[in-house]
């Protein structure tokens, strides 16, 4: 259903050129259909706050619900900011001031890149705290990714994220654990995650909190949870709103790190994410740098766009399933007043009514 286009954002635009709906503000109001607000705390660094946005923008707008979804991004004072990303903030954002004021139907909470291993050291952490501590009393639901995953597991269920002995990185199969959940009870029993992370935490970990574990990879980690009560708060570890290219971004920018100098390894490929075809692409462009008397000079020849033909999606259709369910249980128990997370009779220990 459709994204409305309540502002100036850029990446209503971009994704209006996609072939998404995105409505005008305009016309959005002649339509007797249903609105639907939902948060989206982009705590990304400069260089990825766009691209998320549009992820995530991408995968609400392409949701089964008949609702319209206002949208509406903030970040943290607190996460230090160039001047082009802090102006694109200023002009398009929203504060967590009137977003209290206004309230949600439901919250999305991405990732963030720390500095340390310690996430109560990082200059979010009380603010996201903060965050998630209102949305727990007066929003629906709350979707975390990743880091925000690892840091609600660590403030609200005392469970700390462990760190991995290789980063887990590439593309990975997974499994359904758990098929009665609404979230999971009409999608593929197995379907690929993209994860990019050092750190994790354990299916042990999930199990000591009490919460439910729906999705596991074949190798053990925890895909999707979600709070004891079954819904009001959804955990993701992995990465299902990426792009096609995402992790391709990553990998082109561990290598430019590796060829100033500023790591010791060449990268390994992403695991289940390069064909043989393109790992071979790599492959040779390594042996040139290696070769090379000045790499740096070879930057301008990394064959982003000689490899970007021959990647794969094979987590898109999953990832549209498990969001337009999350959606469409959103539209089911909220409140027509989006300040009141829940319509009169529901219980908030129990929301989605599972026996």
């Amino acid at each position: 259903m459709p994204l409305v286009a309540h502002n100036q954002l850029p990446s209503f635009k971009r994704l209006q050129d996609e072939g998404i709906r995105v409505l005008a503000p305009d016309f959005a109001l002649h339509q007797d259909i249903r609105e639907l607000h939902i948060g989206l705390l982009n705590m990304m660094p400069d260089a990825a706050l766009a691209a998320t946005e549009r992820q995530f923008f991408r995968l609400i707008g392409e949701s089964n619900p008949i609702a319209q979804f206002y949208v509406h991004p903030f970040t943290l004072e607190e996460i230090t900011r160039g001047a082009d990303a802090q102006a694109h903030i200023d002009q398009y954002y929203e504060s967590f001031t009137q977003i209290k004021e206004q309230g949600l139907d439901g919250l999305i909470i991405t990732g963030a890149n720390v500095i340390g291993a310690e996430l109560s050291c990082q200059p979010f952490w009380k603010p996201l705290k903060e965050v998630v501590d209102w949305a727990y009393e007066n929003v629906t639901s709350t979707l975390c990714s990743c880091l925000a995953t690892h840091a609600v597991m660590e403030f609200a269920y005392w469970q700390r994220r462990q760190p991995q002995e290789e980063k887990v990185w590439g593309v990975f199969p997974h499994r359904v654990v758990d098929q009665s959940h609404p979230l999971t009870n009409d999608i593929n029993t197995r379907f690929d995650v993209p994860h990019s992370r050092w750190n994790a935490v354990t299916a042990e970990q999930f199990k000591e909190a009490g919460l439910n574990i729906l999705v596991e990879s074949d190798c053990g980690h925890v895909h999707l949870a979600t709070s004891p009560d079954g819904f009001r708060q959804v955990l993701f570890q992995g990465h299902p709103e990426y792009d096609t290219i995402s992790l391709l971004k990553e990998y082109k920018r561990e290598v430019i790190l590796y060829i100033k100098g500023e790591r010791d390894d060449y990268p390994p490929f992403p695991r289940h994410y390069f064909s043989a075809y393109v790992k071979a692409i790599f492959n040779e462009y390594r042996y040139r740098l290696q070769a090379s008397d000045n790499p740096v000079d070879l930057i301008s020849e990394f064959p982003e766009a000689q490899v970007i033909p021959h990647l794969d999606n094979t987590w898109r259709d999953s990832a549209d399933a498990v969001v337009g369910n999350w959606i469409g249980l959103i539209y089911q128990t909220t409140n027509s007043d989006r300040k009141i997370p829940f319509m009169e009779g529901i219980d908030s220990n129990n929301p989605l009514g599972i026996l």
